[in-house]
């Protein structure tokens, strides 16, 4: 049986940014990550080893969301790889990435990046 876990709303004040100042004060992230893996042995076992800990999952996006980039894309490549390196059981991965009011000498309440891969 195949299924999805989704993080969704995860926030996160981190320092990616291309110009210096977001660089030295931050700025706010919003990111939503979900993943595809078989789920047969955790729903027959009810065992947490038979799946995806969904709190493992967190760990890595907050890991990856602590090491300042200049690239939203960087960051998305970096938590992608680590969850299909670290969780064997997942076969694909959605990540959505969000700058909250980015700076672009206008208004724009957000500035995302979409990446998926399939193992």
């Amino acid at each position: 049986m195949s299924g999805r876990i989704a993080l969704e709303g995860l926030e996160f004040h981190a320092f990616h940014g291309v110009y210096p100042h977001e660089r030295e004060s931050g700025n706010w992230f919003e990111v939503d990550v979900t993943v595809d893996a078989d789920f047969s042995h955790a729903a027959k076992t009810d065992e947490l080893a038979g799946t995806v800990d969904y709190e493992a999952i967190y760990r890595v996006v907050k890991e990856e969301m602590d090491k300042p980039s200049k690239l939203l894309e960087t960051v998305g490549e970096n938590i992608v790889e680590e969850i299909l390196t670290r969780f064997t059981k997942v076969t694909s991965v959605e990540l959505k990435i969000s700058k909250i009011n980015p700076p672009i000498g206008g208004k724009a309440k957000k500035a995302t990046i979409y990446l998926s891969k399939k193992r």
